[in-house]
Parts: structure tokens; C-alpha cells; sequence
């Protein structure tokens, strides 16, 4: 009788791979990056170095990315308190949290006070004197002569005139929350910039949030700071909100406005097919969410606990990088998927997220869109670029990527 083999040992799980750079859009583009199409096929979990000096879990596959975005075992930090190094302090200053780093009764009760006038309906009623906006923004604009900037003439203005109008922060107070809203936006890039950043924009908030108290009005935050002061909402409540219109609101809107706008003025087929029907545009607005990959830094959310993704082991305390960019790219779910295809239906997009933290925006980042497209096309029926794509100014080192400057002719 012959000796029986020993049972073979359990399967190990696969080796963890060596750490590779976070993948970036090839410089003077929007990306995404070309990296995205390898690592969906022969790698869609990746570890990779993040710029905060800690490794991730880069994950690029639709059905993957889809499931992380809604898995309640995951949270999102904030970014002045992680990564926690052996031997160093917790961040002890003002903390920078949106509404994507609010959990539990905080974030439902904060959701549930703005849902009525972020709701669809809502915005509907917005819709006429959103476009009033977009006219007088391009009256100044047309005004300025051809050709002209479109990014700082109309992309930027405009988002945050709807923003400000919505939520009562005063427009003409740009000057003391935008640059360290747009530091605040990079921090993943510059932690410490985000942590500077972070003191100046809540002291404008919270003197903000007084002023709505002597003296209220008709918008969002004035009924913010009444919930609070009845104890539906905490201060810092408020705080939040005000942080996630200013530095993930409306910035990503004027982003969006930019890069669309190049993708059809670089594509006069897709421009000539909105100028002749106009049915087609909110069809088009959601496939340029698709298409668009604005924010190529990816969400980024913390493991509470052990997981498996795509076979791949990720411990409690890792980071998850769902790359959304490369999952509204992923061929196995939408044809021709690199190709702008303005009426593509279906199209399960996850440009607003999923979950209970899908962006409660969406149904303005929508308006805004459409709006902004139908205004350009009304107004300008020739518009044309000014300047060669590849001459056009971009922020290489933003993970963010839109344009710096669109000069366009009329």
C-alpha cells in the first residue's frame, strides 16, 4: 500500500504586487489616462504610491468600482487626518470634512435638510433663472470681443453664480474663499496646502454663518443656520456644507463646462449634430459625464475592516482607490467607450457616485450643463476654437484636469 500524499496546503492569496505610480493623464490633456486599459485587462486591482506618502488599492473595472462606491465597509478620511504615521500625533487642527467624509445620523440628517432644494424638481423651478445667469454672464463675455477666454469668461463665472445664488454664500466675496477653496480641492496632491487652506475657509464660514444669522435670507444656508439654531443641525453641520459647495461644488461644474466644451469644439461633427437638434442634449450632457474624466484623483476610502476585491485581499486600515474615470471608460460595459457617442442609451455613468454618498448636486451639476451648452449654442452659433489643441495652457501637476485657458472666436 502505497504512503498517501500529504493534502495540499490551503491556496495562498496572491502575492501583493509591487507598488506603481498612481496612473496620470499624459501632460496638455484631459485624459484618462492611457494606463487605464492594461490594468482593467491584466491588473484591475493595483497597488500604487499615493502622494501622501502611503500605499492604495487602485481599482479599474465598472462592476468593481461599482460595488466599492456603495460598500459601507469602506469611509472616506479626511484629508487632515490621514495617513497616521507609528509614532506621529493625530492632526489636532480644524478639520476639513464634506459631505463625502460625514457618516452615519450626521450625514443623513445634513442630506435630509438640503434635499428639497438640490431635489429635481426643485431644480426645474431654477431652470429659467439659471439660463437668465448664463446670459448676463455671456453679455459680458460677447461684450469683451472675439475671441475670447471661455474658461475665465464664462466657465468660471457662471457655476459659481448659480452656486451662490442657490445657497446664499455672496458672489462678490470670491476673492477671500476661492484660492484656498482650489487649495483645498489639490490637497490629496499637497496635504499641507489642504491644511493651511483649511483654517482660512472655515473662519469665512463661520463669520458667514453669523451674518445669516442677524441678518437672513431666502437661500440654503440661511435655513441651514435655523435648523441649527432649533438643534436639528450642529454649527459644524453647516460648516460642512458650506466647505462641499466651495471645494468640491462648484469648482468641478466650472471643470466640467471647460472640458466639454473642448470636446465638441474638437469634434464638429458631434458640435453640428447639438446645433441642429437640440432634443439631443440631455442625452449628450450625460455621456460627456461619462466621457469626461474631470477628477483623475479618484476617490480615495479607507478599509474598516478585512475585504476581497476582484480576489484580491485588502485589509482593515488600507486605502481603495475606485477609479471612476476608468470604470465610465471599461469596454465590457459601455461600446465603443473611448468614442463620444452623444445618444448613448443606456448609460450607467458613475460620474455622481453611488450610495449614500452619491452627490447630492447631481441634479444641478446637470442643469448647469445643459444649460451652459443650449446658452453657448443660442449665443454663439459659429463658435470655433482660437488656438490649436495642443497649444492650449493645462496644470500638469493638478489632478484635476480642465483646461487653464480656452480661447474661442465668434
Amino acid at each position: 500500500m502505497h504512503p498517501q500524499p500529504d493534502p495540499a496546503p490551503p491556496s495562498a492569496p496572491p502575492p501583493a504586487p509591487a507598488a506603481m505610480e498612481v496612473p496620470l493623464p499624459a501632460p496638455g490633456t484631459m485624459g484618462p489616462p492611457a494606463e487605464y486599459g492594461r490594468l482593467r485587462r491584466e491588473c484591475p486591482v493595483a497597488r500604487v504610491r499615493l502622494p501622501v506618502d502611503a500605499d492604495g488599492w487602485f481599482v479599474t473595472r465598472y462592476d468593481d468600482v461599482r460595488a466599492l462606491l456603495a460598500d459601507d465597509r469602506l469611509t472616506r478620511p479626511e484629508i487632515t487626518e490621514w495617513p497616521v504615521r507609528p509614532g506621529q500625533a493625530p492632526w489636532d487642527g480644524p478639520g476639513l470634512a464634506t459631505m463625502m467624509e460625514l457618516e452615519g445620523e450626521r450625514h443623513t440628517a445634513l442630506r435630509k435638510a438640503i434635499a428639497e432644494p438640490f431635489s429635481a424638481r426643485s431644480i426645474r423651478a431654477r431652470r429659467p433663472r439659471m439660463r437668465r445667469l448664463a446670459d448676463g454672464v455671456l453679455d459680458a463675455f460677447e461684450q469683451g470681443g472675439s475671441p475670447g477666454d471661455l474658461v475665465t469668461g464664462f466657465a468660471e463665472p457662471f457655476p459659481l453664480l448659480v452656486a451662490c445664488d442657490l445657497t446664499g454664500i455672496p458672489y462678490d466675496e470670491a476673492d477671500r474663499f476661492l484660492e484656498p477653496a482650489d487649495s483645498a480641492l489639490g490637497a490629496m496632491m499637497t496635504l499641507e496646502q489642504g491644511r493651511e487652506a483649511t483654517g482660512v475657509l472655515r473662519g469665512y464660514l463661520s463669520e458667514l454663518i453669523g451674518r445669516k444669522r442677524r441678518e437672513p435670507a431666502d437661500d440654503v444656508l440661511t435655513d441651514l443656520v435655523r435648523r441649527c439654531d432649533t438643534g436639528e443641525l450642529t454649527e459644524e453641520d453647516v460648516i460642512c456644507f458650506g466647505l462641499s459647495v466651495l471645494v468640491a461644488g462648484y469648482r468641478t461644474s466650472t471643470m466640467f463646462i471647460a472640458d466639454a466644451a473642448l470636446a465638441l469644439l474638437t469634434r464638429p461633427d458631434r458640435l453640428a449634430a447639438l446645433r441642429a437638434d437640440r432634443s439631443l442634449l440631455p442625452s449628450a450632457v450625460e455621456e460627456l459625464l461619462r466621457f469626461l474624466p474631470v477628477m483623475n484623483a479618484n476617490v480615495l476610502l479607507l478599509a474598516t475592516e478585512d475585504i476581497e476585491v476582484a480576489g484580491r485581499p485588502v485589509r482593515a486600515g488600507e486605502a481603495v482607490l475606485p477609479a471612476i474615470a476608468s470604470a465610465n471608460r471599461d469596454p465590457e460595459v459601455f461600446p465603443d467607450a473611448d468614442d463620444l457617442v452623444l445618444g448613448r442609451d443606456p448609460n450607467p455613468h458613475l460620474a455622481f457616485g453611488r450610495g449614500t454618498h452619491n452627490c447630492v448636486g447631481s441634479h444641478l451639476a446637470r442643469a448647469e450643463l445643459e444649460i451652459a451648452l443650449e446658452a453657448l449654442l443660442d449665443r454663439f452659433p459659429e463658435l470655433t476654437l482660437a488656438a490649436g489643441p495642443g497649444d492650449l495652457p493645462w496644470e500638469d501637476d493638478s489632478p484635476a484636469k480642465s483646461p487653464l485657458s480656452l480661447p474661442v472666436a465668434w
